[in-house]
């Protein structure tokens, strides 16, 4: 199983510089687990810069895939993993979900650069 980080998502749906990268797991959708963390994250940057219409599609696609909440044991997992590797809460839900169901993160994050069973892929710089 794989879980797409929340600026995946947001860089797919933006047809960003790494869309590409996330395209080919984001769009096996039964293969997806979503952190209920992400649906928040990323409907509140969509509606943000586009409008909650547009924020209320995108998580309509994501909620295609199975939504994992958070219960208590994930939050204790989450709260050791984010001490463990220094890495923000949202990030650190998304570790202990991913390890949680033996699932693949895919980011463009450097927080979870150089952790295990992650795929990342370097941001692109911004030009100047």
């Amino acid at each position: 199983m794989n879980i797409v980080d929340s600026c995946g998502w947001l860089e797919y749906f933006a047809d960003g510089a790494n869309a590409d990268f996330f395209a080919p797991i984001i769009e096996k959708i039964e293969y997806v687990l979503v952190p209920s963390i992400c649906i928040l994250e990323v409907y509140k940057r969509v509606a943000q810069q586009r409008t909650e219409e547009d924020a209320s599609l995108v998580v309509a696609y994501m909620q295609q895939a199975q939504v994992i909440p958070m219960d208590g044991s994930l939050a204790l997992s989450a709260a050791q993993l984010g001490l463990k590797h220094k890495i923000p809460l949202a990030d650190s839900i998304i570790l202990a979900t991913a390890r949680a169901y033996d699932a693949i993160i895919w980011t463009q994050d450097a927080d979870f650069k150089n952790i295990a069973k992650v795929k990342y892929q370097e941001k692109p710089k911004a030009k100047k």
